[in-house]
């Protein structure tokens, strides 16, 4: 290392002992994440769209994912005290900040390929506000290589400034778990890097200052990434396994939850359940990771495959709910059918990459009526999205032919679905939630 350089780094040290932190994109990561820093920094919140910023000044979140006294507390904060948390969509406030973390969304595209584009457009807006001395650090799920390979040229191209010269980069994968009030942000240990050891240690111990389960700092930039995406490839993998095993039983007329319920009896059997993969991790990462595979020339079979099973599990679910129906002699076609949720995942209001989607397009491709019903769920994200109308609430005259409960909402687990259901109505369970007696099959 240059003599120049190490003088870069040293004064950069120095004059970010406190720093200045803009969180980009406010979402299930991003504002966790900007909550906890501004109890101990000066923080901005930066998201593109407006209405969110708006919506989050006024201390409220439609993710449900904030501790709302923890925000208007920090919001407060900043209008007295050197810390606290300030929102704006508008770049020209990003300038007196000398930290930049990045939690936009990295989805998949309609061809199952990464979509950078989030990741891309918000390093090169970062690129034309970065200043000599700024770091700017990625939790965004990508694949190996991503941050050096295809962020870093963009912020040099954008800024005019040269890499780990006058500006770094670090990389922290997120680890929020969606919906989840007991592992929250600061109980998760947090893998931390950067793009020099001077820079790794500054990364790691900025967030070691919020997050109390403590850090990991990974040896690379690229170690970083590649934790991430194998940890959501390794769960997606283990529910392949067993929602493949729920298409063999399902062929012996065996329940698969007892079947693991009776191996989980040994001490080193992971209990993994089956049901559908949706959300903006396990159902997305895999691809991330394979795409890098195959840009390497490597196929990877494995990850793929459990892809495979667990991408066609909703088509079984609707192709069960018809052969069911059919058993009963019920006629299929304009049969009247309600799916129950279709966030991905139970109490949370998170439709990204919902896989009861599928459940639902199947199920009208055989000719049913279908309605859908998610107490929780955003009725217009849902329409702009899927271009499914859901219900706003269910009808208690309504005499349904098939009732599928596609989550495990709370609010669910009470009702009684005898008094929606016609005569000879089949209710699937596809998430083993109900009493096994009040159900005609589940997952």
């Amino acid at each position: 290392m240059s003599a120049s350089l190490k003088r870069t780094i040293k004064s950069y040290m120095l004059t970010s002992k406190t720093p200045k932190i803009a969180i980009i994109g406010l979402g299930y990561v991003g504002l966790p994440l900007a909550i906890e820093f501004a109890k101990k920094y000066d923080v901005l919140g930066f998201d593109i769209d407006e209405e969110r910023v708006k919506e989050l000044q006024t201390g409220k979140d439609r993710t449900k994912e904030a501790d709302l006294s923890a925000l208007n507390d920090v919001i407060s904060n900043k209008k007295t005290a050197a810390t606290g948390l300030s929102f704006s969509f508008d770049k020209a406030d990003l300038t007196t900040y000398n930290v930049f973390i990045v939690t936009v969304p990295t989805p998949i595209n309609e061809f199952k390929a990464p979509d950078l584009s989030p990741l891309l457009g918000a390093s090169k807006m970062l690129g034309s506000v970065l200043k000599k001395g700024d770091l700017v650090i990625y939790e965004s799920t990508v694949y190996p290589g991503c941050t050096e390979e295809d962020c870093v040229p963009v912020l040099e191209k954008m800024s005019g400034l040269t890499f780990n010269q006058d500006f770094f980069c670090g990389y922290s994968p997120e680890r929020i778990n969606p919906g989840d009030k007991v592992n929250t942000l600061t109980k998760i240990k947090k893998v931390t890097s950067g793009s020099t050891p001077e820079i790794a240690d500054y990364v790691d111990e900025l967030y070691a200052s919020i997050i109390t389960a403590g850090t990991h700092k990974a040896p690379s930039i690229k170690v970083a990434e590649a934790s991430k995406a194998i940890e959501n490839a390794q769960r997606d993998l283990n529910i392949s396994f067993v929602n493949e095993l729920a298409l063999i039983f399902d062929r012996m007329d065996i329940d698969t939850n007892d079947v693991i319920e009776a191996a989980g009896t040994k001490w080193n059997f992971l209990k993994y359940k089956p049901g559908l993969v949706g959300g903006h991790c396990i159902g997305v990462d895999p691809y991330y990771l394979a795409h890098k595979a195959q840009a390497l020339g490597y196929h990877p079979q494995v990850i793929l495959s459990g892809r495979r099973v667990n991408d066609n599990m909703g088509n079984f679910v609707a192709e069960k709910v018809v052969k069911l129906m059919i058993g009963k002699d019920q006629r299929i076609k304009g049969a009247k059918a309600l799916i129950m949720g279709i966030t991905f995942k139970e109490d949370c209001p998170d439709v990204r990459n919902t896989r009861i989607v599928d459940i639902f397009f199947e199920l009208k491709k055989f000719g049913l009526n279908v309605d859908v019903y998610d107490p929780i769920a955003d009725p217009e994200e849902v329409s702009g999205e899927y271009g499914i109308n859901i219900i706003s609430e269910i009808d208690t005259a309504a005499s349904y032919d098939a009732i599928i409960v596609a989550v495990a909402h709370k609010a669910f687990l009470s009702l009684d679905l005898n008094q929606i259901a016609s005569e000879q109505c089949v209710i699937f369970d596809t998430k083993a939630c109900l009493e096994r007696s009040l159900v005609d099959a589940r997952l």
